[in-house]
């Protein structure tokens, strides 16, 4: 496993990224909903990754779209660290890829999730997204 650390902008929250393939081998899903687009988020994530956050102080927790999953920021700046969902008991989640070096990973690929119909999009994030743990 690669593993990759960092935070948010101001520190608050640190997270540790264990992906099995080097970042070089990833291109970040970028969202095209307004949401992401006006914060220019990239997610990534790999179903045999795990992604673990530290935090000084409860994050923030805010809801788009479809409401389903769970957008997570930093109390203090307001940076979205991750997306996450429980699926069957089980956190699941994506990082916002611009916390990491973007020059280590393949360029974005443009997703719609805003698309797909509420059982797909939670079909298709327990296909794609890490482990994480809060």
């Amino acid at each position: 496993m690669f593993e990759y650390n960092g935070s948010c902008a101001c520190g608050s929250v640190e997270f540790t990224l264990k992906l099995p393939k080097a970042l070089s081998g990833y291109s970040p899903r970028q969202c095209d909903c307004n949401f992401c687009t006006s914060r220019g988020i990239s997610y990534l994530s790999d179903p045999k990754g795990y992604l673990s956050l530290r935090h000084r102080e409860s994050l923030e927790v805010h809801h788009q779209g479809s409401e389903q999953a769970d957008f997570l920021s930093c109390r203090s700046c307001m940076v979205i660290v991750a997306v996450s969902i429980y699926i069957e008991h089980e956190c699941l989640g994506a990082l916002n890829a611009s916390l990491l070096a973007s020059s280590l990973m393949l360029p974005p690929t443009t997703v719609s999730p805003k698309l797909l119909a509420a059982d797909e999009k939670i079909e298709r994030w327990a296909s794609v997204w890490l482990h994480l743990q809060l």
